[in-house]
């Protein structure tokens, strides 16, 4: 992690000023970095993500203690037991982080592409051409995986970011951001292309989207209330999203054994994520068949 981030004090220690001079200091690094990240070629980035998956498999178990951390404030905080499974870095969420990592890197970089490019009557070209945004701010709560998926994704399109998640994740995502900045200096990338917020205090997050000299937009990832607090304050552009509906359609004709298998899948395979099925749309036609077989199999889940 860069300098400032190291040396953030515990937020009792910290003011509306000091604050403000962190994120401050954030923000001209992502910005610096970003110039950097622009430049770099396919192969490098690629070696970073491929590091970054190295370590985070070398270093799973080192994670788990600081993650047990953050499961254990939860649960004496009184977190349903959904946010607690939200915040558990299991090897297997882990090795999913690694392999996403793998699979961004033999992903073809476009990067530089150039589509819809029309000669126009003077004789110049001109077309669409895909660049790096800049620098990103993503503020997220709950799951610390969060941090490598934003991380790999800003590495894989050139750009740099500042990430705020949320504290109930504060020790596993700090020890996933160090991993991060190991990779981006192992591939002779600036460590400072991806830096995390380190401060609960909420005023982070104020000052966050409200830097336009260097951030370049904001990413909410979390509740409504978030993103309407997000999309109000802000003062610079936000990519948000705010109701949506998990459904799972049944249409007719369909092999209802199948369907009932993966409408099961969908709803039970995990309940904490939120693109589990929330609900259930069936066609008319097929709806007698299907429904009495569907409801014996959630009922016997505890599905209400």
């Amino acid at each position: 992690m860069c300098a400032a981030a190291q040396q953030m004090p515990d937020n009792s220690g910290m003011n509306a000023l000091n604050i403000a001079e962190y994120m401050q200091t954030l923000g001209l690094q992502a910005k610096t970095a970003s110039a950097q990240m622009a430049k770099a070629s396919s192969a490098i980035k690629s070696k970073a993500l491929l590091a970054l998956a190295r370590l985070l498999r070398a270093q799973t178990q080192a994670l788990q203690a600081d993650n047990a951390k953050d499961l254990e404030r939860a649960v004496a905080a009184g977190l349903s037991v959904p946010m607690v499974d939200r915040l558990r870095l299991t090897p297997k969420v882990l090795e999913t982080c690694a392999l996403g990592c793998e699979q961004l890197a033999a992903m073809s970089d476009v990067i530089g592409e150039v589509s819809g490019l029309k000669q126009m009557p003077s004789g110049i070209r001109v077309g669409q051409m895909r660049v790096p945004l800049g620098v990103f701010g993503m503020i997220y709560e709950s799951r610390p995986n969060v941090t490598i998926e934003a991380a790999s994704l800003s590495i894989k399109s050139g750009n740099a970011c500042i990430l705020r998640g949320g504290s109930e994740a504060i020790e596993s995502n700090k020890a996933l951001a160090k991993l991060v900045a190991q990779a981006l200096a192992e591939a002779g990338l600036p460590a400072n292309a991806v830096q995390l917020v380190e401060t609960t205090d909420r005023e982070a997050v104020g000052q966050l989207i409200t830097m336009p000299a260097y951030v370049d937009v904001i990413i909410p990832r979390g509740g409504k209330g978030l993103i309407e607090r997000i999309s109000r304050d802000a003062k610079v552009p936000v990519i948000k999203h705010l109701d949506g509906n998990c459904h799972t359609y049944v249409d007719d004709p369909c092999d209802l054994a199948m369907a009932v298998k993966v409408v099961e899948n969908a709803k039970t395979q995990k309940y904490s994520p939120c693109n589990a099925t929330e609900s259930l749309l069936v066609a008319r036609s097929v709806a007698a068949d299907f429904l009495p077989a569907m409801g014996e199999v959630l009922a016997a889940k505890g599905v209400e």
